[in-house]
């Protein structure tokens, strides 16, 4: 028999798992669903459920980390360094996330904000920092330089974007996305008059 980690049927319960919660929080406050509604949805006992998750929290964060890696990797392949076009990309992710996440389930949008938020810059740091790293060999030896740009980026970046949504999407992403990256990539210098 194979590992946990690599047996099918493993894989299969846990999506169901996942499934069956993404399914109950479009209709349930997160914080009115009960472990019972997830196993009754996915049809699997309490003990199938602890045995892949040890409570809703971490099923969140598993969904949440899953569905935001997929949305990255369409965009931006392991093999991209940190540059103006994946900038561009990150930010378009960004854009389409939260527009995604508020239109479908409103609930689950405002009801989850600060776990969403602090799982999702988390995920954008370790990005930021991957592609930062893979970019600057010649300073890599000042990996905390990198760790801080890369926490002050995705904090930046997932509050345009948080911001743009909640704001009512006046523009386009693409057009957002335009008017945000000079600023992302040359910082608030780009915006100060000079005397």
């Amino acid at each position: 028999m194979t590992s946990g980690k690599t047996d099918p049927r493993v894989i299969r319960t846990r999506q169901l798992i996942q499934d069956a919660f993404t399914s109950i929080v479009r209709e349930k406050d997160f914080k009115a669903i009960t472990i019972r509604d997830i196993t009754e949805k996915a049809t699997v006992n309490r003990a199938t459920f602890y045995a892949h998750f040890t409570d809703k929290y971490e099923l969140l964060d598993s969904t949440i980390t899953n569905d935001f890696r997929e949305n990255l990797k369409q965009r931006i392949n392991c093999h991209h360094i940190f540059n103006q076009e994946t900038m561009r990309n990150i930010l378009l992710v960004m854009c389409d996330y939260h527009k995604d996440l508020s239109t479908l389930c409103p609930s689950r949008y405002h009801s989850l904000g600060t776990i969403i938020q602090n799982k999702i810059i988390e995920e954008l740091q370790n990005l930021i920092l991957s592609l930062l790293l893979k970019g600057n060999h010649q300073i890599s030896s000042d990996k905390e330089s990198l760790r801080t740009t890369s926490i002050m980026l995705s904090w930046a970046i997932y509050g345009a974007t948080y911001t743009w949504n909640k704001e009512g999407r006046k523009i386009s992403a693409e057009d957002y996305v335009s008017k945000m990256l000079p600023i992302i990539l040359n910082g608030v210098d780009s915006m100060i008059i000079k005397q």
